[in-house]
């Protein structure tokens, strides 16, 4: 038995240094770059494929979309953009980085981007990369990662070309080439409410997408957006729902399809209130 025992003890041993050497292996060859799943995802997008968001980095996602198409830049450029975003902050606002380099495309002051409030703003970010997408020669021909690195010159110059999948399938959902294809679950604690919700939720969507003011709801806390056709539409209606939590969004409506926070999911609804050429966003009422 202690022979038995012994013997156990030795193979379990020798497992866990394979496994460990397995990981440092790993470490060792993706560096900096290994991204690891991401803890508490609340958002999933469909579009010919799928991708796990937390709410902050959907809503980042959908903002460097809706500024590339205020450029009137090509669907190809959000790919580059969210790519670069990726690997550059995880879709996430950094405060700081290598050496002075801030933000979600990690820009530095030191080398021209601006200063650094300036490019903590994600808009005025997003505006700086595709600006200076728009002077790289070719770059609608280039590889995602070769497009990229133009215009940031990182040190790993082949690393955004393993977020070029799911970049594509974030620009079909967030250009408006899916249908509900942005689902996000966001609970009943918003971060804002009422009034103040809907105003906030006004300017961003306005500024984003460079849109005239949206109509107030009769009755309802929300705000109603007018839809030139369905890709326009839905291009909306994801962005409301991606920006679902840090504005206190509590139902989309187009077309006969609606999200609701409650749920957090698409479904159909019988009563169409909400005309078809318009999205309907209502908020979290005041507490």
């Amino acid at each position: 038995m202690w022979v038995r025992t012994r013997a156990i003890v030795a193979t379990s041993l020798v497992l866990a240094v394979i496994a460990s050497i397995g990981v440092y292996l790993v470490v060792r060859d993706v560096g900096d770059n290994l991204r690891l799943p991401i803890a508490g995802r609340s958002c999933t997008v469909r579009a010919d494929g799928q991708v796990r968001l937390n709410a902050e980095q959907m809503a980042h996602a959908a903002t460097i979309a809706a500024i590339g198409i205020q450029r009137n830049m090509p669907e190809r450029a959000v790919v580059v953009a969210l790519a670069t975003a990726f690997q550059e902050s995880g879709l996430e606002n950094l405060a700081g980085g290598d050496r002075d380099s801030i933000g979600l495309f990690q820009q530095r002051p030191s080398q021209g981007w601006g200063t650094p409030e300036q490019i903590r703003d994600p808009r005025y970010a997003a505006n700086k990369f595709y600006a200076g997408l728009k002077k790289v020669r070719g770059w609608q021909e280039m590889r995602v990662t070769d497009a990229a690195q133009a215009v940031q010159r990182s040190a790993f110059p082949e690393a955004y070309q393993k977020w070029a999948d799911e970049s594509e399938v974030l620009t079909r959902a967030l250009l408006g080439d899916a249908t509900a294809a942005v689902a996000c679950t966001v609970g009943r604690t918003p971060v804002i409410r009422g009034d103040a919700a809907a105003a906030a939720l006004t300017q961003s969507l306005t500024l984003d997408w460079g849109l005239p003011g949206a109509t107030s709801l009769a009755g309802l806390t929300g705000l109603s957006v007018p839809a030139a056709d369905p890709r326009d539409g839905w291009r909306y209606a994801h962005w409301l729902v991606s920006h679902a939590h840090d504005h206190g969004v509590k139902r989309v409506r187009f077309a006969d399809l609606e999200w609701t926070a409650d749920k957090g999911t698409w479904s159909r609804v019988s009563d169409r209130k909400a005309h078809d050429a318009r999205v309907v966003a209502e908020v979290f009422a005041e507490a």
